[in-house]
């Protein structure tokens, strides 16, 4: 159950460092797109066992080992991504496009002989872009009212971020800001005009609270960026019944957010907040990868994968934007304010370095093919992002041992990955594919910020399993082949702009279209 600002944060990370990190960045860092080659995609990336494309490089570095011969391939597409919001009778709905480059890459195949058990030595490497983070996303409403009646309003979780620090705390900061003690949306509040103590036992009020009025709510969010993914790989074919593979991932993340958050209230009170987050970095993994053939004269394939965690190492920067205009008594007239974290910080961005490790991939998969026309592939993926983890540059996971706290919200998430293809004709193929993939999030997740947290975007939401559809068609000729592929990619997930108990959910639906051409050359 969510909960707005709980009792472990008093006795957790008080002065300990300045969060910024939450599990919602770590998923979204963590997980990945279906993406590759036209021809990869166009089979719903179901290729591990059947191999002979780049993309299996990054799934099962053993489909590398099949290749015959050398490979150059490059790949770009199109997309769309839209998101269609419901918060009681309001419906927004937003789309973003944008042109991709997905992937390029090649494989030199060296054959060592006919009649020695190592038959091929096959090297290989691939850029693709392995995550987009490309969407826009808004919400809108007059904001529902908890028990009894009760005010729910952002502002209320800057009083609570502001339990326990008294008059004098804020007072007698030299910069609210700088201060480890001090965590942003309480800064805000305090400087912005937006909680009052309500006694002197430390307790505030929200601004809606003091108003005792409900407002309404606007919400919108821009995300840009990606993560690109480059894939170093050697593979070997044994007999021509096993192929071994080991392959380097080398990552470069890029990820920027912008949110608006406004709430509106009577006789033109308002009040604004531009939140502004960056989380740029690198990472490195291993994945480890064999394929097999059971029976000598079966075409039956049997594969299976090892991923290491990808250990990055990021810096997130942000910086906030408080700007209103409220009534003031002792003037009896309505004035503008403006808190800006730039005259604080110097017009610079808060930066905070720290470590991220991935959870640990298990692939297995299965490939047939029929005759000399049908090839099937299937597979299933585990990944358990409970075992998520933070660290600090110099002091290791026992700094971050808040944020480790809170990554059992996440669970452990099953993927599973159907694609067939068919050539109609040796020289021309058509392809479908179907994954399946299970929820990152409990259902009860919220977005848990440190008394000390330096995050003022409030917002989280809990995506739900997700559902891609794809077809392809392919043409193949002596040495020159060309791919087509159309992804649609479909999930839910429930909104909320700000940690409150009693918030309704906001009701999300996103939906993704891409097409796809590789273009590539065989010799």
């Amino acid at each position: 159950m969510k909960k707005i600002v709980t009792s472990v944060f008093l006795s957790v990370c008080v002065a300990a460092t300045v969060g910024a990190q939450t599990v919602y960045d770590a998923a979204r860092i963590t997980n990945k797109d279906l993406n590759g080659t036209a021809r990869f995609v166009g089979m719903g990336g179901a290729m591990d066992a059947l191999g002979g494309d780049i993309s299996t490089i990054g799934t099962n570095p053993a489909g590398i080992g099949i290749y015959r011969s050398n490979d150059v391939m490059t790949s770009f597409g199109y997309s769309t991504f839209g998101t269609d919001s419901k918060y009681g009778t309001n419906k927004i709905s937003m789309n973003k496009d944008y042109w991709t480059f997905d992937n390029v890459g090649f494989v030199f195949s060296t054959k060592i002989g006919n009649h020695t058990p190592l038959r091929y030595v096959n090297f290989g490497f691939n850029y693709q872009r392995a995550k987009n983070f490309d969407r826009n996303m808004s919400m809108a409403g007059l904001l529902n009212t908890g028990p009894g009646g009760a005010i729910l309003s952002q502002t209320n979780q800057m009083a609570a971020q502001a339990k326990d620090l008294s008059v004098k705390d804020f007072d007698n900061s030299s910069n609210l800001f700088r201060d480890n003690n001090i965590g942003w949306l309480s800064a805000l509040g305090w400087e912005g005009y937006l909680i009052d103590p309500a006694d002197k036992d430390g307790e505030y009020l929200g601004l809606a609270s003091i108003y005792d009025e409900v407002p309404y709510t606007n919400f919108t969010s821009w995300e840009t960026g990606g993560i690109d993914q480059y894939d170093f790989n050697v593979s070997f074919n044994l007999n021509d019944r096993v192929y071994l593979g080991v392959t380097i991932g080398a990552y470069d993340v890029n990820y920027k957010k912008y949110t608006y958050y406004s709430e509106d209230f009577d006789y033109g009170e308002f009040y604004n907040l531009h939140s502004d987050n960056q989380i740029t970095g690198a990472g490195f993994d291993f994945k480890l990868g064999a394929i097999f053939r059971p029976f000598e004269t079966s075409p039956l394939r049997v594969g299976v994968a090892v991923h290491t965690p990808t250990f990055y190492n990021l810096t997130q920067y942000n910086n906030v934007l408080l700007e209103g205009k409220l009534y003031f008594e002792d003037t009896d007239m309505i004035e503008s304010i403006v808190v800006d974290s730039y005259d604080y910080l110097n017009n610079r961005d808060n930066a905070r370095e720290f470590r991220l490790h991935t959870p640990w991939k298990y692939n297995f998969s299965l490939g047939y093919i029929v005759g000399n026309n049908l090839a099937l592939g299937a597979e299933y993926e585990f990944q358990d992002y409970s075992t998520i983890k933070f660290r600090d540059p110099d002091y290791g996971a026992s700094w971050f041992e808040y944020e480790n706290s809170t990554t059992s919200m996440l669970k452990g998430v099953s993927t599973l990955r159907l694609g067939a293809e068919y050539k109609v004709i040796p020289e021309f193929a058509i392809r479908a594919g179907y994954n399946y993939s299970s929820a990152i999030f409990k259902s009860d997740a919220y977005k848990a910020l440190p008394l000390n947290s330096v995050n003022t975007d409030t917002d989280f939401s809990n995506s739900k399993s997700i559902n891609n559809f794809t077809v392809g068609v392919g043409y193949r000729g002596r040495s020159v082949y060309a791919d087509l592929a159309y992804q649609y990619t479909g999930y839910k997930e429930d909104f909320y702009a700000f940690d409150e108990l009693y918030l309704n959910k906001t009701d999300v639906k996103n939906s993704k279209s891409q097409v796809l051409f590789t273009l590539g050359m065989r010799f």
